[in-house]
């Protein structure tokens, strides 16, 4: 399969959005850089949600050593959540192939739909 041809400023603007984003928020970079990269980069949208994962990682990392040096960070808090977010990462990893790409869109549409509804509502 033939791979486009994607603009590095567009993948550069994306990138700066979803760390603009994990830098305000700690995190949830990824909700904004999948339809990035699906729509407006032209990826797939599996290697979307692949490539999204690679991007938030450092952002991620680069984020929590920001907060841990700035007092906003317990690590003995986040060990348990780390933990489960590891296993559940495994988990996810593998069954990612099997899952119907419609059904995949639409989870994360509802996973994203859950999250606005919180951040407006409650």
């Amino acid at each position: 399969m033939e791979q486009k041809q994607i603009s590095p400023l567009r993948a550069a603007l994306s990138g700066g959005a979803a760390g603009l984003i994990n830098g305000f928020f700690g995190g949830g970079g990824g909700m904004l850089l999948v339809p990035l990269l699906g729509r407006w980069c032209g990826l797939e949208q599996r290697k979307a949600f692949a490539t999204s994962v690679a991007v938030i990682l450092p952002l991620c990392t680069l984020s929590c050593v920001l907060y841990f040096f700035r007092g906003g960070l317990d690590l003995a808090l986040a060990l348990p959540y780390l933990a489960g977010g590891l296993l559940g990462g495994l988990a996810g990893g593998k069954l990612f192939r099997r899952v119907n790409m419609t059904w995949l869109r639409r989870v994360f549409a509802l996973l994203i739909l859950y999250g606005g509804g919180k951040a407006l509502f409650f």
